[in-house]
């Protein structure tokens, strides 16, 4: 038999060697791999909550701008502060205007619709209808949910402070904070948005 024969197999420590370097990329590709779809099902979660709540936001500003006297003849906003609002708007379009409540609870912004009933005609908080429309929220005491604007509003001037006097306010700023894994990426998502009560006259 030729000696060359046994020349052309691996010794042991090249093929250690080489099960070292195969294990070796394997890994490398691997951990690349799971940092992939990690990044890519952080950033999808990310672009989703934006969505959700710039379309919260949205819808909440559209409500806010047909806020008007109650269907019983009561001021426009019942109740402000930096984490709630209750006003009058006709969101179910039956032309009464509804008792909408929005509010922080722990991570949630939550919406609350009382429609009109009865005859005479009252708000009964039995009646309620409570939907969580933005989750992972995050409170913040220097960006709170809701700021309120006088009259004379100017791009600059100071919101009104608390406890608010609800016939003074004019603007409504909105800014939702979300973040669905804090301390991960992406940052934490901040939506911001403004409306003027139009219905809302300086001799009501």
């Amino acid at each position: 038999m030729n000696k060359d024969f046994y020349k052309k197999g691996f010794t042991i420590s090249e093929l250690l060697i080489s099960i070292f370097i195969l294990s070796v990329l394997t890994l490398g590709v691997s951990t690349f791999q799971r940092d992939v779809f990690s990044l890519n099902f952080a950033l999808q979660n990310g672009l989703s909550a934006q969505m959700s709540a710039r379309r919260v936001v949205k819808t909440m500003v559209a409500e806010l701008r047909e806020t008007g006297p109650s269907a019983l003849g009561a001021y426009p906003i019942a109740s402000a502060s930096s984490t709630s609002i209750t006003f009058y708007s006709d969101v179910n379009n039956d032309g009464l205007r509804d008792r909408v409540r929005y509010y922080v609870s722990g991570t949630n912004v939550k919406r609350g619709i009382i429609a009109p009933s009865g005859n005479p005609l009252t708000y009964n908080s039995a009646n309620e209808k409570i939907s969580n429309v933005i989750s992972d929220f995050i409170a913040s005491s220097t960006r709170p949910l809701f700021e309120y604007y006088p009259a004379d509003y100017a791009g600059s001037t100071a919101p009104l402070t608390y406890p608010v006097n609800i016939q003074s306010v004019r603007l409504v700023k909105v800014t939702a904070i979300i973040d669905k894994n804090p301390g991960r990426s992406p940052a934490q998502i901040v939506v911001t948005s403004q409306v003027n009560l139009r219905n809302l006259k300086d001799n009501l």
